[in-house]
This record gives structure tokens, C-alpha cells and sequence, in this order.
């Protein structure tokens, strides 16, 4: 018999304890890999942000807009190379369970935001076209949407709300994140003339190496306003919007650690229950002439088998539940578990098979013969 087959039947003995330590890892690593994606899909928008745009929102609160009148302003501080500005609409499509972004962007929003691209002929349909929009390619799958559909939003702003699917976008940066809609700025000005405001400007500089100075100047030239700006990175500002939900990879550190203490004790206590059943079939082996380090090295492998297995399960599963798609509808920019997260969660199911399996592996390979056989 290969050591292999022998670690596998050592394994397989008590199939209920198995499938039970096999079961905690498989939990605790789907876990893991959930906790990852959510991670990463929040944290998306700040590992992507372009050095040379800054956002500019007003000091008060991110829920406070600004003048229109700011756009000219801000051009004409130097090192700045273009301004946008952008609305976040709350307009629902059919039912609030169906939660998507939208956005009101001005003409040159496309220009500043290179990563998002389409074909040229869908580019010039949509300019032309007062109620046209630019979906994501993720977003128009959900939907079944095609050029040319009709898509109307129902919105606590006065007014009716339609759009004509007139350009379908890809991102070229990050291919997940293709779940928004964006529509003309001009439609929201013209339908609520009333209010004169954007949420917020986006502003790139001609060298990112002199933001910081073109973020000083932009905050210098509103302050003591009626609106005062605060100007950050995009990196900055994405980090921010992160925080409003939380310290996400705080928990995710705390509940990786749970499941390793946990995982820990479960494995542990299998070993220690499995190496005494076996004492004495340990204390003939070594009669026949297995040596202590192999005995060490063979209790450890059927611990680190357990991780192995177990912790494979669990991330497979983890992965084919991301493949379903984003269940928040919208709110995770991406919702794919990274292939070095699921190296990382074998290495910790491993990690852990290991220390829980040192201790009672030790043990085997301390035991005397006479102390061994004594129980026979």
C-alpha cells in the first residue's frame, strides 16, 4: 500500500468525524471567500482611481450639491486640464428591488473616463440624442436591454423619466464593472431648471505629480462661500465612500481570525481523539520498523489532507456562488472572488491543518513502543 492510499483509509475510518472536519473547513473557507468578494468589490473603485482626476464635492456634506456656475471657475485654475460634472439620480426601474447606479454626466464625463469604452457609431447615436443613455454591458445582460430599448425610471423628481438605450459600455480596466447607466446631464437642467446644481465635479489635472497644489487651489477659491468645496483624489474619495459602511476589512480580519481559532480547536481535537484510537496500531508500526519522523510526518499529512479537502470544497463553492452574480443589485462595483484570494484560503486551510496536527503528530512520534503496546 502507497502512504497516499494509507493517509486516505486513515481518513476515511470514521466517515461521520470526516465528513463533519471536512464540513467546518468547507464552511469556514465558503465564508472566507465570501467576505473576500464583498471586500473586493467595495475596495474596487479605490485599486482602479486614476491619479489624474480629483472630485470635488461640497464641505458641508457629500448629500449637498453645488452651483453650475463652479465648472467655469474651477477651469481657470492653473494645472487643471478639464472639469465634469455628475448627478446621482434616484430614479428606480420598475421596482426599488432592482437597484442599479445612474448617473447625469455632461459630454466630456467619457472623454475623463477613458477605461469605459464603446463603439463610435453608439458614441454619436447617444450625443444626438437628448434622452439617450450608456449602459454596462453586465447591466444590459441583467436586463435583456439592447440598442434601442426603451427604459423608463420612475424618481421622486417631477417629470417623466425615459431613455433610449443608445451605447452599451465596456471597461477596459476592470471588466466587471460594467453594472451602471449614464444619461445627459442637460436632461436633469432642463427638467428641474429650479435647481441650478450638480452633486459634485470631477477634475483632471494636466500633471498628478501637482494635484495636491491643484487641490489647495480649487479649495481656496470657495472657501468662505456659501458652498465650500472639499477636493480629493479619486483614490481618496472612493476610500471614503468605503468607510461609510463600515471598517470592512476590520471584520474581515476579525472573522478570519474567529475562523481560524475556531478551525483550530475542531481539527485539533479530531487529531488528538484520532491518534489515541490509534495508539496501538502506532506501537506495532513502529515494531516493524517506521521511524519516528515518519510517523510525524504521516499524522500530519492526514491533518493537512483534511484542510485540503475541506478548504477546496468550501472556496469551490464560494466561487460558483459569486458566478451567479452581484446579489446586492448594484452596490459591489464587482463581484468576482479573486484568484489569489482563493490561493490565500487554501494556504490558511492548510496553515491551520498543520498547527492543529503538530501537537498529536509530536505525541506519535514521542510514543514509546512498550507504552504503546501496553495497551494491546
Amino acid at each position: 500500500m502507497t502512504y497516499p492510499k494509507f493517509i486516505l483509509r486513515n481518513i476515511g475510518r470514521k466517515k461521520t468525524r470526516m465528513l463533519l472536519t471536512m464540513g467546518s473547513f468547507a464552511v469556514a473557507m465558503f465564508l472566507f471567500g465570501v467576505l473576500v468578494t464583498i471586500n473586493s468589490g467595495f475596495y474596487a473603485g479605490v485599486n482602479v482611481a486614476d491619479a489624474k482626476r480629483l472630485m470635488v464635492k461640497n464641505k458641508a456634506s457629500v448629500g449637498m450639491m453645488l452651483p453650475f456656475g463652479y465648472k467655469e471657475r474651477i477651469k481657470q485654475i492653473p494645472g487643471v486640464k478639464d472639469v465634469s460634472c455628475w448627478f446621482w439620480f434616484s430614479g428606480v426601474y420598475k421596482d426599488s428591488k432592482y437597484f442599479f447606479v445612474k448617473f447625469a454626466v455632461d459630454d466630456n464625463f467619457f472623454a475623463m473616463f477613458p477605461e469605459f469604452v464603446m463603439p463610435p457609431d453608439q458614441w454619436a447615436a447617444y450625443a444626438k440624442d437628448r434622452q439617450g443613455c450608456v449602459v454596462g454591458r453586465k447591466l444590459a445582460d441583467r436586463f435583456g436591454w439592447k440598442i434601442g430599448d426603451r427604459i423608463p425610471l420612475k424618481s421622486t423628481f417631477p417629470g417623466s423619466w425615459e431613455f433610449n438605450v443608445r451605447a452599451i459600455y465596456e471597461n477596459s480596466w476592470h471588466k466587471d464593472d460594467t453594472a451602471g447607466m449614464f444619461f445627459h446631464h442637460r436632461l436633469v437642467s432642463e427638467n428641474l431648471a429650479q435647481l441650478n446644481r450638480t452633486m459634485s465635479y470631477i477634475v483632471q489635472v494636466e500633471d498628478p505629480t501637482k494635484a495636491q497644489a491643484v487641490i489647495s487651489a480649487i479649495d481656496r477659491e470657495f472657501a468662505n462661500s456659501a458652498d465650500e468645496t472639499l477636493t480629493e483624489t479619486e483614490q481618496v474619495s472612493q476610500a471614503r465612500n468605503v468607510t461609510m459602511f463600515g471598517d470592512l476589512r476590520l471584520i474581515l480580519i476579525c472573522v478570519g481570525a474567529v475562523v481560524f481559532v475556531t478551525l483550530l480547536l475542531v481539527t485539533g481535537s479530531t487529531m488528538a481523539i484520532t491518534v489515541r484510537e490509534r495508539t496501538d496500531e502506532i506501537g506495532v508500526m513502529k515494531a516493524l520498523g517506521f521511524s519516528d519522523q515518519l510517523l510525524l510526518v504521516l499524522v500530519l499529512c492526514e491533518s493537512l489532507s483534511l484542510g485540503f479537502i475541506g478548504g477546496g470544497i468550501g472556496l469551490a463553492l464560494a466561487k460558483l456562488y459569486t458566478l451567479r452574480g452581484d446579489p446586492s443589485g448594484g452596490m459591489l462595483r464587482t463581484f468576482t472572488l479573486p484568484p489569489q484570494a482563493i490561493l490565500y484560503g487554501m494556504a490558511l486551510a492548510m496553515l491551520v491543518g498543520m498547527i492543529s496536527g503538530i501537537v498529536p503528530a509530536l505525541g506519535a512520534m514521542r510514543l514509546k513502543i512498550v507504552d504503546a503496546l501496553r495497551r494491546v
